[in-house]
Parts: C-alpha cells; structure tokens; sequence
C-alpha cells in the first residue's frame, strides 16, 4: 500500500491551522500524525499520547576547546568568518554555523567537531493514530532538517504499520520548514483567514506550493470574520483558478473544545456536519 501525504499549511502562525488538522482526524482512517510545527508544536495537547519515545536530534557539529591542549595562538578566532570565537578563546555557539575551520587551523588539535542535540523527537500511540513530533531548542537553526526527519520517521511508521495516509501539521510561512513540510506531498490544504494580512499571506504561501507543482485548495477559517476580506480571498482565489474547499464560520464550540482538549468535531459533531466536512474530508482522500 502505497502512504499518501496531506499537509496544512498557512502563510502565518494563528490561522487554525492545527485546529483544522485536529478537525480532519476522525475522519481519517489508517493514519499517522506528523506534527512538523517544530518550533512550536501543539497538536499533541488535543490528543492522548501512550507509548511515548524520545530521542535526541543532532543538528551541527559544534567545537569543544581542550583547554589542556590550547596554547592561546588565536589561529581559530582569526580563521572564523563568523565572530563565533572570541580573543580568549571562547566559544559563542549561537553564532557558530559548524564548518570545522577552527578544528582544521588549531596547529596543537586542541579544538574538535562534536556532535550537538538541538532538538527531541516524539513518536508515540493516540486514539487517533500513531504520531511523530518534534521540538527545536529556542535559538537553534535546522528547523528543515528536523521537519525532514519528523516526515521519515512517519513514513517508516506508516510502512511498518500498514498506514494508508500521513496527515502533516506543516510550518506556517514560507521558510525552509515550511518546503521540508510540503516537499514531495500529495496535497497541501491553504488555511486562511479574510484579515488584513489575510490575502497577502495566501498569495506568498500559494506562490510557494505553486513552484511545486502540488495539488492545493484552500480553507477560510473565521469565513464571516470580515466580509471585503472574505471577497478579496475569493476574488483572488477564483482568478488563480484555486479552489476554497471549505468555508469555516467562526465557533465558539472550536475554542471550547479546544479548552476542554477534544477534538471539534468530537465537542460539536452536528456543526462539522453541516459544513459539509466529510465531503470535505472524502474529496481530499479521492
């Protein structure tokens, strides 16, 4: 059986992007969860994880200075063409990218390339499905290599499982996560509210999934939140020929379920059947 991959997406954080994810799962069987909002990840609040193993995710290398060893020439701080390395010899690791050039120019071996954990990774059993998260430590970088590897190992889990889809709570944006996030999916649902922004922010995301030639709708979420920005979306929508798969009226039911960490269409089932969300759901499956 061959996994198909569905991400969620928005060209900024705060659209309900992860809300709608949560809002699809009942109605998807045979799934696997792939939440790869890494930096700030939250899908798992809504769900009840058993089984939880944690891993370490190792990003750059970083220079670890034997103090025994150094005699204070100053080659590596001359040779660093990112101000990581001070006179004294110390370390600033925020600003260190990982070239090694330090180790290769320390005339007494006094500095080496080790290997540094920036993030965790998350695989655990939900009522849902199986599911695969991650977290990147506040400040680091790789975000991208991290959203891959949250994608392998959902992929090595639905292969071993059987599992015919993958659902994706990709980045919001347009950066490196966001590509590592829709790379090579089957299809990428648009979330977007009509707010000033609203428009603006579609434009950059769908450019982007555009340039990969995958197959994308869009979701209005808060649809009634303003009417001339709702007209805009749709005007532009219909123009670029991309279809608005779904209008989502703002709830109060959404937040409370939220607050009571159930899934909407578990916490207000007659709402989700009158958008039409099993259509909905049947047309992305099809």
């Amino acid at each position: 059986m061959k996994t198909k991959e569905i991400a969620v997406i928005s060209g900024k954080g705060g659209t309900g992007k992860t809300s709608l994810v949560a809002s699809m799962m009942p109605y998807f069987d045979n799934v696997v969860l792939a939440d790869c909002d890494v930096d700030a990840p939250d899908l798992h609040i809504l769900l009840k994880e058993e089984d939880i193993v944690e891993e370490d995710f190792i990003g750059l290398q970083r220079p670890v200075l034997d103090e025994d060893k150094c005699i204070l020439c100053g080659k590596c701080a001359e040779s660093c063409n990112f101000n990581a390395i001070s006179d004294d010899i110390e370390f600033r690791l925020s600003k260190c990218e990982g070239c090694g050039v330090c180790e290769m120019v320390c005339p007494v071996d006094a500095i080496s390339m080790q290997d540094y954990v920036v993030g965790k990774i998350y695989t655990s059993v939900t009522d849902q499905g199986e599911m695969v998260r991650a977290r990147l430590i506040p400040g680091e970088e790789t975000s991208g290599r991290l959203v891959a590897e949250v994608r392998k190992k959902a992929k090595e889990t639905a292969q071993a499982k059987g599992r015919e889809w993958i659902l994706i709570d990709g980045s919001p944006g347009i950066a490196c996560n966001v590509i590592s996030s829709i790379t090579g999916v089957s299809k990428v649902i648009l979330v977007i509210e009509p707010t000033v922004s609203g428009l603006h922010d579609l434009k950059r995301v769908h450019e982007l999934v555009e340039s990969f030639s995958i197959e994308s709708m869009v979701v209005l979420n808060k649809a009634d939140l303003s009417a001339d920005g709702a007209a805009e979306i749709e005007a532009y929508c219909k123009a670029q020929g991309l279809e608005i798969a779904l209008r989502i009226p703002f709830r109060e039911s959404m937040v409370e379920a939220v607050v009571n960490k159930m899934l909407p269409p578990l916490y207000d089932p007659e709402f989700f059947s009158g958008l039409g969300f099993r259509e909905f759901t049947d047309k992305l499956k099809s």
